[in-house]
Parts: C-alpha cells; structure tokens; sequence
C-alpha cells in the first residue's frame, strides 16, 4: 500500500529563496512538479522515495528531455529530500547507474543558442517600434550585447549600476552571475550607441526608478524588475520581425546576445583570455562551445 498523502515540499522550498537565483528555483519547482505528478501516475509516493523510484523516473526521463534537464531533475529530488528531513536515495550507487545510463542514450552536446551578432543586432534595432516599449527594447539589446551578459544579468541591472564615461560610453557594474553567486561583480564597458539608446530610454523613464528595464503599463514605467523571460522572447519577437524564418528565430535565445557578441570579439581577432575576462567566464570549455560557428567564419 503507497502512502499518498500531499507532501507539503513547496512551503519547504521557500526556505531556499535569495540564495539561489531566481531562474534555479524556477527549475526546481518545476522538476519537483513533474517528479510529483510522474509518482501518482505511476502510484508510487514521491516523498520520501526509493531509489528503485528515482531510477525509473531518471530512465524514463532519458527518453523524453536531454540528460542535462534529467541532472537538473535529479538535484531537484535530492534538494527536496533534505529540506522535508527525509532519507536522501539520490546518492545511491544505483542512482549514479542510471545517470550513466541517461548520459549514454543519445548525445551529451548542450544546445547551442543561435548568436545574436552584430547584423543581426542591427537589424533587430531598426525594427523597434516608436514607442517607450521601443525605447525599452533598443536600448536592452544593445546593452545586452555590448556587456555579453547572460539575460538574468541583464534584468538585474540597478540604475546606480551604470556610469558615464568623458567620451560618451557608459561603465557598468554587473553585479551578479550565474558564476559569481556571492556578488563581486565584474566591470563592463559599452559602445556609443548603447550609452544614447540608454539615455533615451532614461529621459523616458525618469530617474526615480530602481531597476534600470522595468515593465510599462499604459504607457507608464512600473518600478520593478522584468522577468528574465522578457529577454528571450523580446530576441525571438525582433527576429520575426525582421522577417527571418520561425525555425531561425526560435533558434535564438536569452543567451544569444552573450554568444553573439563572443563570436564577434573572436572573428575581429581577440584572443580567448580577452574574451573570457570580457564575458566574466570561468571555464574555457564553456566558451569554446560558444566559439565554434565563429572559427568558421574566421577561416571560411
């Protein structure tokens, strides 16, 4: 007989919130979901689990999503596990089996996101509206690309993060990463135009505002955060309308004004250590992945 009484996790996993970034509880809440909802159907409890469960969640897993998103779902069960107090079955040796056998079902290679580089920035400025959301938008896809930020850096971005320069450009204090969780922060630098979209958008807004992109409701600027979604679908919106294909526009992401911008400094010649300190990446192996397309347009 299973015992399936509503296990109140989610209460547990607010305990986690400020010390994770807002983009992993969203993936935690969302694995535990679908580990919960897989345990009814299958009549099985979720809480506390046994490893035989977890094993026939992971395989059956590896059938449907990447072996990354299995990793992410596996954590998100041992993370549960010791909020609630409960016998953790994830460390089992039978566990580590199968995530071996995940890994082993078909390609390890993380999706690469489509690299929004400099023409296609171009192109997805001009197609901006006139508007304060136009505005808006302008000015975060270029900072974004300038700054090689990652989009969850980007929404973050406080007023008194920015600086003006004697020569018109701005320095920026990114103060938070997905590599730098304790806040150290590293210093950025933008280009001319990305400092007049930015005042534009400033003259719009007022000063008065925390957040340096907030939402517009009516026309008006609201004093809180975008969600870093807004980035995402803002890249994949401007690449429809500029006219490219569906399949090419879905092909970009969050992530593509980072990889973009990469492959840029690459193809005018900057070498790998210049492109590191610049993105604020850690691993070069990281990087390399983001580089590879432009290797070939370098050598083409």
């Amino acid at each position: 007989m299973h015992n399936h009484a509503k296990i109140d996790w989610v209460s547990q996993f607010q305990r986690l919130e400020g010390a994770y970034a807002t983009s992993t509880m969203r993936g935690y809440y969302s694995d535990v979901q679908i580990f919960e909802t897989w345990c009814h159907e299958q009549a099985l409890t979720p809480f506390p689990a046994t490893v035989e469960t977890v094993c026939t969640f992971l395989e059956a897993q590896g059938q449907v999503v990447a072996p990354s998103t299995v990793k992410r779902r596996l954590y998100g069960i041992r993370k549960v596990h010791r909020l609630l107090d409960m016998p953790d079955p994830t460390l089992h040796e039978d566990v580590n089996l199968a995530m071996r056998k995940v890994r082993r079902l078909g390609p390890n290679r993380p999706k690469q996101a489509k690299g929004m580089t400099r023409d296609y920035l171009d192109k997805f400025l001009k197609v901006q509206p006139d508007t304060p959301w136009g505005l808006r938008n302008k000015a975060m896809l270029s900072l974004g690309y300038d700054l090689l930020t990652r989009r969850s850096e980007l929404v973050a971005l406080r007023t008194e993060d920015i600086s003006w320069r004697r020569d018109g450009t701005l320095q920026v204090l990114i103060r938070r990463s997905k590599t730098d969780q304790y806040g150290n922060g590293r210093i950025a630098f933008t280009s001319y135009r990305s400092a007049k979209l930015l005042e534009d958008w400033l003259a719009y807004r007022g000063m008065h505002i925390a957040p340096l992109f907030c939402p517009i409701y009516h026309g008006k600027a609201i004093n809180r955060e975008l969600t870093d979604m807004v980035v995402r679908r803002l890249i994949r919106e401007s690449a429809k309308k500029a006219g490219f294909d569906r399949s090419i526009a879905l092909a970009f992401s969050g992530h593509s004004m980072r990889v973009g911008a990469a492959q840029d400094l690459l193809s005018a010649g900057h070498d790998t250590a210049a492109i590191m300190r610049a993105g604020g990446w850690k691993s070069v192996d990281v990087l390399a992945r983001y580089l590879e397309y432009a290797e070939f347009n370098v050598w083409a």
